[in-house]
């Protein structure tokens, strides 16, 4: 594909998104500047899951420094290396633990926005499933040379289903897992469509009581917010099976559990992260990777944050050698610097030459007023220190979206007025607003 030229409807997603502040699901590929030993490490943890190990990192960056859109960036060459990705962002009412089944709530969202690469807008598990049994079917054909019309053909199909079954049961709470696969076999063969709508409600761990899972399916169990994470892991081993490489699963905005006002709930928090980080280190995980968003202060606050938690501080914390300069990115914590000028020269080249493929215009401003732009913003006050990526970004699509309504305005009377006010440095006002302290 050519990168100068992406389709039309990724031009405007991607130009819409970073207007409006936030990182499009699409086109990352044809921005992407930079960050090419973070990719690179976190493609290294790719290749390892799908080797059958896990994998377990903390992306940390500050607002606005492009840590969504390299978590983004890995979701999409993930799918692309026929992955199943799941993602969601915490909140308030999604948590990994919570006394209101935020854990839960977590869970949902995850199986919600089940991605691969045919089905990389969400939404993707009857598909994987679908894709799971017409693979045996088809590995019946060429292999066993057997025909669907066989009276064999059948039974064969049961065998090779019981064999995944059985993997499955040893795991916890597999064997609920395990009869919720055989039940939707079974609705998939008679075509039997409430079935299979109450086996995906199941998965998804929407039924609110035992009871009415009994009455529907037959199995005694739901998910909740203590089995979520173990109904994940049985997951990630299903999806080899459903011949995919492994599963990766990114949770973002980590902050959300800095900010809870209790501290005995974000202890509970921190520690379920820590039995998520100590079975992948251990290897009592497979096929499955963990990439955890937050800010520095979300990890690195001795009160709040993840190093509040003892047990995280000491297995997180850098060593005496790692710098700015020299960074390790085999370390559980990857940091992101902000991108240097330079990377952010190309960046916004980039998105002048996308910004006229969408509005159907030849693109004018030269390298000078490219340079002039930047030179702006980074001589505004506090630019050392506050200055992001997503707010030079949104300014200079604003600059663009001007120069193309105003044709006869020059760059240098906008820069130089005051009708162009660079975005206000974001910083941490407002962390707890949504809260009741």
């Amino acid at each position: 594909m050519n990168q100068n030229n992406p389709p039309k409807r990724i031009t405007s997603t991607v130009i819409n998104a970073l207007k409006g502040g936030v990182v499009p699901r699409v086109g990352l590929e044809y921005i992407a500047v930079g960050r090419e030993q973070e990719i690179s490490a976190l493609l290294h943890d790719i290749e390892i899951i799908a080797e059958g190990g896990a994998a377990f990192r903390f992306i940390v960056g500050r607002y606005g420094s492009g840590k969504s859109f390299l978590l983004q960036t890995i979701r999409n060459y993930a799918t692309e290396r026929g992955f199943v990705v799941v993602d969601a962002d915490l909140s308030p009412e999604r948590r990994f633990v919570g006394t209101r089944g935020q854990g839960l709530a977590t869970y949902k969202e995850l199986m919600k926005n089940m991605s691969t690469k045919t089905k990389p807008d969400g939404g993707a598990l009857p598909l994987i499933l679908e894709r799971w049994i017409s693979g045996i079917k088809s590995l019946l054909v060429s292999e066993e040379n057997l025909s669907p019309e066989d009276p064999a053909f059948e039974l064969q199909v049961k065998r090779q289903i019981q064999k995944v079954v059985n993997s499955l049961e040893g795991m916890v709470n597999g064997f609920e897992f395990a009869r919720a696969i055989e039940l939707y076999y079974e609705a998939y063969t008679t075509g039997d469509d409430s079935m299979k709508s109450n086996v995906l409600k199941w998965f998804r761990g929407e039924y609110p009581t035992k009871t009415e899972a009994r009455r529907d399916l037959g199995i005694n169990f739901i998910v909740t917010d203590d089995s979520w994470y173990d109904f994940l892991k049985i997951f990630s081993s299903f999806m080899v099976h459903a011949g995919y490489r492994g599963m990766l699963v990114i949770i973002d905005e980590l902050v959300n559990i800095f900010k809870i006002p209790q501290s005995v709930t974000r202890q509970s928090n921190y520690e379920k992260i820590l039995t998520i980080y100590n079975d992948v280190l251990q290897g009592k995980a497979s096929h499955i990777g963990f990439l955890l968003g937050g800010t520095p202060q979300c990890i690195e606050d001795k009160y709040r944050g993840v190093f509040s938690y003892e047990a995280l501080r000491s297995r997180l914390s850098e060593g005496r050698f790692a710098s700015d300069t020299m960074k390790d990115m085999l370390s559980p914590i990857i940091r992101l610097q902000m991108l240097t000028p330079e990377e952010m020269y190309v960046l916004i080249e980039k998105l002048s030459r996308m910004h006229g493929q969408l509005f159907g215009y030849a693109p004018t401003i030269t390298r000078e007023e490219l340079l002039r732009f930047l030179e702006a913003e980074y001589n505004r006050v506090g630019a050392v220190s506050h200055i992001t990526p997503r707010e030079i970004i949104r300014d200079f699509i604003e600059l663009l979206n001007i120069l193309l309504q105003n044709p006869e305005s020059r760059i240098e009377d906008i820069l130089g007025s005051e009708s162009f006010a660079p975005a206000p440095p974001e910083g941490e006002e407002g962390l707890f607003a949504e809260f009741e302290l």
